[in-house]
């Protein structure tokens, strides 16, 4: 008992400590950006010399400032989350709901392995499949946000796919059994009660996979991010995105001012991933 006792206080003591090392670290780190950064968070950062309201209604071009890169970056997240999601949540129902043991062995290893696929594999793939189809089939196609977009979505899926599995196969038996007993379909279970009672879970994952798809920058300086080239006017468009703005500022900043724009895009790339993920907690808890 005694020898139990001390090792339950071992565990708790080892869990506090690695908390308050990670907590730290994040502090650090977010500490240090708005201490560098905080000074540069101005209108001219985001429109440079351009009129606000004519930059907003797309009346004139902004040049050296952020918002190309942000609007790049928004597209991009809506656009490769729009892709996985459905994907992710049929698979994760057909996971827990549908398919055999066997099946569901050799799946999950599959879904598994694309998890740790790293992100670099995922951007080269893109960009030798988009050179395949521009050689042989469409000769108009080039790396760009649609490529950007799917390349997220099949890094991200898997998240949204074991999250959506592990929801389904938590919910109590009594929640399978009372709608069937009451004369429900399979189907209708699934729809009205097993996903809506599920869905709490369902979105944690679609938030670490909206947080995967902003800060990623190997899949986009792959497959269609470029350094300048405006807010996109479609889909097959080059695009900035506000990962590979700092990269490539980190990287290759000529004087302090343009560091200090690199931390300035940062501490905005943090902003909309926290404004993402408290408007995801807010569904999150409505539909709770």
């Amino acid at each position: 008992m005694k020898n139990r006792s001390a090792g339950d206080i071992l565990l708790n003591t080892y869990a506090w400590c690695c908390a308050l090392i990670l907590t730290s670290a994040v502090l650090i780190i977010a500490g240090y950006l708005v201490f560098h950064g905080f000074s540069t968070l101005n209108l001219d950062l985001i429109f440079a010399h351009t009129p606000v309201l004519e930059a907003l209604l797309l009346k004139k071009q902004v040049f050296g400032g952020l918002l190309p890169a942000i609007a790049g970056t928004l597209a991009l997240i809506f656009l490769s989350i729009s892709f996985a999601l459905p994907v992710g949540i049929a698979a994760g129902v057909f996971l827990a709901e549908f398919a055999l043991p066997g099946t569901r062995k050799i799946l999950g290893l599959m879904f598994d392995i694309m998890a740790s696929i790293p992100s670099i594999v995922v951007g080269l793939s893109g960009f030798a499949v988009t050179i395949f189809l521009h050689q042989h089939f469409f000769k108009q196609l080039y790396p760009c946000l649609l490529i950007s977009a799917l390349c997220l979505a099949f890094l991200v899926v898997p998240y949204i796919i074991r999250s959506t599995q592990i929801a389904l196969e938590s919910l109590p038996s009594q929640a399978r059994l009372t709608a069937p007993g009451l004369g429900a379909t399979r189907a209708q279970n699934l729809w009205y009660v097993l996903i809506p009672m599920a869905a709490k879970d369902i979105v944690g994952g679609v938030i670490l996979a909206i947080g995967r798809s902003a800060e990623d920058t190997a899949v986009i300086m792959l497959t269609g991010a470029v350094a300048t080239a405006g807010i996109p006017g479609s889909v097959f468009s080059g695009y900035e995105a506000l990962p590979f703005f700092i990269y490539y500022t980190a990287a290759e900043y000529a004087d302090a001012a343009e560091l200090m724009k690199g931390y300035g895009a940062a501490l905005i790339l943090l902003f909309i991933c926290g404004g993402l993920y408290a408007f995801a907690y807010w569904i999150k808890k409505k539909v709770r």
